[in-house]
């Protein structure tokens, strides 16, 4: 079995004639083939279950049987174990072919039930690259991927560039895309959209056959190790906050039918992804170089308020103007047609921010500073060997607890002062609970499970009620951009019941906030 290591990046078809220009592929000739691809499963679809993917590649005269296992891919990195050798159409020789006997036997019992499922038909230009200690193949993909079920048959682009490493270091793949993706001048401002994918070509396809639209997706969990250092838990944590934030960006670059908003859930997560990211370089700060905390924090949160506003209008277009329109006050001189003029500003104003946050993450910047990242953060290295170590073998978990302690204190002492602060208080204790939630998660797996649960309940009713009186004030603000018209009576009687519901809600604050000083720690 061969491990492999490859780099998948989605081209901007706008950006193809000048990724062919780079100095890197037009040092020498590219080589050429029309490859066509077949996939197999069974009915029930059992291999996709498993993440293993069965293909039939015929390249010219020659036919090729390659069986691929479930691997990881983060950043558009994947590494999984891959079998390739020559077959006879139709003929599925996995005990001559997998290495793996229990793997190949498990194929092997359901070889006679194996069907076309997808086919992929592209022709794929490739160059072999040295680049420092590495040799890479470099392959750019152009085709489709077509299927056919009870809906119809259904076809889907392929334009993609996929870095193999042939041998070296993995650095090197990832210095190797950034150069490419720098453009033939090697400058950022006309940098190229080479975005990391982590798809591959078997899930979308499967994708397609099953007619199946990509969906938001939440945080998964995150499991350490209690001998890890707290560098290599901080790339763990960064790595899965980046494939959270990239299972997102899909939803908001391509929302679906021509002129459809995409589903606010998309935005919510992929924010959640970069707030939970930058608590991360919060956390684990003292342990990482200060030049890498600064760059980082200021990069996501510059992405962070990019998407800002499109979250701002989806909670107020979808939750607050709904709830208004059904309170069942009137207005008192609200002109004819003034709530369908407001609807249709909202949604104006909605729909532009949501182009701002698609026009952020599909943007040149974007697709280099992703690449950056995940170079960056497989580069870092403990600076130390004892910062973490313990004789019982739990240094992570000891640093875990120092870690939250810290940050409990100070979010007592926050809630202490956020009564007399007003709105910017209840604001920045808001954020407080949410960082301190994302690093008690980030931790969890080193800490006691039940303590843990205890906390975040806690933790979570505070914010949930700081939530609602921040979306109050929120909305409260964005009605004050309305324009003056004939909708302007009906906007200051929103307001008026916005603030009312706000006054009210602060009612609870004494109560949350007496909560918050007692509320249980997630250490023993």
């Amino acid at each position: 079995m061969s491990q492999e290591t490859e780099l998948k990046l989605e081209v901007h078809p706008q950006d193809l004639v000048a990724l062919l220009k780079h100095p890197l592929l037009k040092a020498q000739p590219a080589r050429r083939e029309r490859l066509f691809n077949t996939y197999f499963d069974t009915s029930t679809l059992a291999l996709r279950a498993q993440r293993m993917a069965v293909r039939e590649r015929r390249v010219g005269r020659q036919t090729l049987l390659t069986v691929k296992t479930a691997g990881q891919s983060v950043g558009g990195l994947s590494q999984r174990g891959e079998w390739e050798a020559p077959t006879r159409p139709g003929v599925f020789d996995f005990t001559a072919l997998v290495g793996d006997a229990a793997l190949a036997a498990q194929l092997a019992s359901v070889a006679w039930q194996l069907v076309p499922v997808f086919r992929t038909d592209f022709t794929r230009r490739s160059w072999v690259l040295q680049h420092g200690h590495a040799c890479v193949e470099v392959a750019l993909d152009q085709g489709f991927i077509a299927t056919g079920n009870a809906q119809g048959n259904h076809r889907q682009p392929i334009l993609e560039l996929e870095l193999e490493l042939l041998d070296g270091p993995v650095d090197a793949l990832l210095d190797l895309a950034h150069t490419l993706a720098l453009g033939p001048h090697g400058q950022a401002a006309s940098a190229l959209r080479l975005r990391p994918a982590n798809r591959s070509k078997a899930e979308r396809g499967y994708a397609l056959f099953m007619g199946e639209r990509v969906q938001p997706v939440k945080a998964g969990g995150l499991q350490l190790q209690a001998d890890m250092h707290p560098v290599q838990a901080f790339r763990a944590a960064a790595l899965s906050c980046l494939a959270h934030l990239q299972a997102n960006e899909a939803g908001v670059l391509h929302p679906g039918p021509e002129g459809a908003l995409p589903d606010p859930e998309f935005v919510h997560q992929a924010r959640v992804a970069l707030r939970r990211l930058r608590t991360g370089l919060r956390l684990f700060r003292p342990v990482l170089p200060r030049r890498f905390v600064a760059h980082w924090s200021n990069e996501w949160k510059l992405l962070t308020n990019q998407l800002g506003d499109a979250r701002n209008w989806d909670v107020f277009a979808l939750e607050w103007m709904p709830e208004l329109m059904a309170s069942g006050s009137p207005a008192p001189h609200v002109a004819d047609g003034a709530p369908e003029a407001l609807t249709a500003w909202v949604q104006q104003q909605r729909r532009a921010a949501g182009q701002r946050a698609a026009d952020a993450l599909g943007s040149r910047e974007h697709a280099v500073r992703l690449l950056a990242f995940t170079r960056a953060v497989l580069s870092l290295q403990p600076v130390d060997a004892v910062t973490s170590r313990s004789p019982e073998g739990d240094g992570l978990a000891v640093w875990a607890r120092a870690a939250l302690r810290e940050r409990f204190a100070g979010l007592r002492q926050q809630a202490r002062a956020a009564r007399r602060m007003g709105p910017e208080g209840r604001h920045a204790l808001r954020l407080s609970l949410k960082k301190l939630r994302y690093a008690q998660a980030f931790l969890a797996s080193v800490l006691p499970p039940k303590r843990v649960e205890r906390s975040t309940a806690a933790l979570a009713s505070a914010q949930e009620l700081l939530g609602r009186l921040n979306d109050l004030s929120t909305a409260h603000a964005l009605l004050g951009a309305a324009p003056a018209g004939p909708a302007s009576a009906l906007v200051v009687h929103w307001q008026q019941a916005l603030q009312s519901r706000l006054d009210a809600g602060l009612q609870a604050l004494p109560a949350m906030e007496r909560s918050l000083e007692k509320a249980p720690t997630p250490w023993g």
